[in-house]
């Protein structure tokens, strides 16, 4: 019981060092964005800019004027979906920031008058997607280890292969992508993952998991008692046990079903996935979501805890690549109020994850990939996009 207190304080020294190392690091973002604000012709016209314009996103004459308000309430909305699944918080911030908010047509506008500009955008875009999901995610890996529900040894063998490739990438892409091939990658992305959890959801992908629908079943029966009869049931036998760890073989219990996994395997699929993450500027839920559930074959209500400290790992590396190594800054007046709402959302996933079968945790998901994977890869590769909001 000792240790599992004890991740609190040392994931809490870890963020203060990050906040201290990113917020007050010095940056050549500032005069870079001048430089490239000065170079874009002037004037009302769409690609242009309007020097006498109130100042809106990055204190940019003419730039989109977020509503604080519908800022906090969305990223209310994006910490509830990462801490409940595990997933879609970069996915649901980038949705917010590149849609809702205007910022994607904003820096697409520039495609042409100034390509630099379009650049910049994108990367103060993905790395306010990662800000958002990093606190999430913290958050969410605290609450899922008091609970129980967090397999610390694959999230550390995770977390380990996705540290190189969230530095990798930030240091070859930052200020080359434009943003309409980030939005058509980020939706096939989300669209092929969507598909495959799909196929999970079926009776044939179900059949193949027969220790993560035991895991899940007893969980489930154990909160139906508990609601029903309104009785203490208690949990803390059923945690998760580790049985056996070392470098070549980990085994756990979950509510007597028993796991496990060969370490390497995780650490190089960290690696991948946290490389097309930071690439995307999300945090990489919606791809170890699915290495969780398909390869380590967990159920629902191991992966939400489990992938977040994934992401927290990765989103620290990749903001620090981003922001310290590449320059890159963010807009504090709204990261501050999301960052708020992303608190408030967080934790309240966790609490309500629990009530919520397994499998229609799954379906949640793929409802939410499929979506989004349609709307911004025609969005990207098109043009349009094909599903509302058009």
């Amino acid at each position: 019981m000792k240790q599992r207190k004890n991740i609190c304080p040392s994931l809490s020294v870890l963020l203060v060092l990050f906040l201290a190392l990113t917020v007050f690091a010095p940056s050549s973002y500032a005069g870079t964005l001048a430089d490239a604000i000065a170079k874009t012709p002037q004037g009302i016209e769409k690609g242009m800019i309007d020097p006498d314009a109130q100042q809106g996103f990055l204190n940019i004459p003419g730039a989109p004027d977020v509503n604080l308000i519908w800022a906090f309430l969305w990223s209310v909305w994006v910490g509830w979906i990462f801490s409940t699944v595990g997933a879609f918080g970069g996915i649901m911030a980038g949705v917010g920031h590149i849609t809702i908010f205007g910022l994607g047509d904003y820096a697409k506008s520039f495609k042409s008058t100034n390509p630099a500009l379009n650049k910049l955008l994108t990367d103060s875009i993905r790395v306010s997607n990662q800000w958002m999901v990093g606190l999430s995610a913290l958050i969410s890996s605290i609450n899922y280890y008091k609970m129980g529900r967090l397999v610390l040894p694959l999230g550390v063998a995770l977390a380990l292969g996705s540290v190189t490739g969230s530095i990798l990438i930030p240091v070859i892409t930052a200020g080359k992508i434009k943003l309409s091939s980030y939005i058509g990658y980020f939706g096939l992305c989300v669209f092929v993952i969507g598909g495959f959890l799909f196929y999970e959801t079926t009776g044939r992908g179900q059949s193949k998991k027969k220790n993560a629908r035991a895991a899940a079943k007893a969980f489930e029966e154990g909160r139906i008692k508990k609601l029903k009869n309104k009785e203490a049931v208690d949990e803390s036998q059923h945690r998760v046990k580790i049985v056996e760890w070392s470098v070549s073989k980990v085994r756990f219990t979950f509510y007597g079903v028993e796991f496990g996994f060969k370490p390497v395997i995780p650490v190089i699929g960290g690696f991948f996935i946290a490389a097309l993450a930071s690439f995307l500027g999300i945090g990489g839920g919606f791809l170890f979501v699915p290495f969780l559930t398909s390869i380590a074959g967990l159920p629902m209500f191991l992966v939400a805890g489990t992938s977040a400290l994934t992401v927290f790992v990765g989103m620290i590396v990749s903001i620090f690549s981003y922001m310290v190594i590449k320059g890159v800054a963010v807009y504090w007046s709204l990261i501050g109020v999301e960052l708020f709402g992303i608190f408030v959302g967080s934790m309240i996933g966790p609490r309500t994850s629990g009530y919520i079968p397994d499998i229609w945790l799954k379906r949640l998901f793929v409802v939410l990939a499929i979506y989004v994977g349609i709307r911004y890869t025609s969005k990207g590769f098109l043009g349009y996009s094909i599903v509302p909001p058009f």
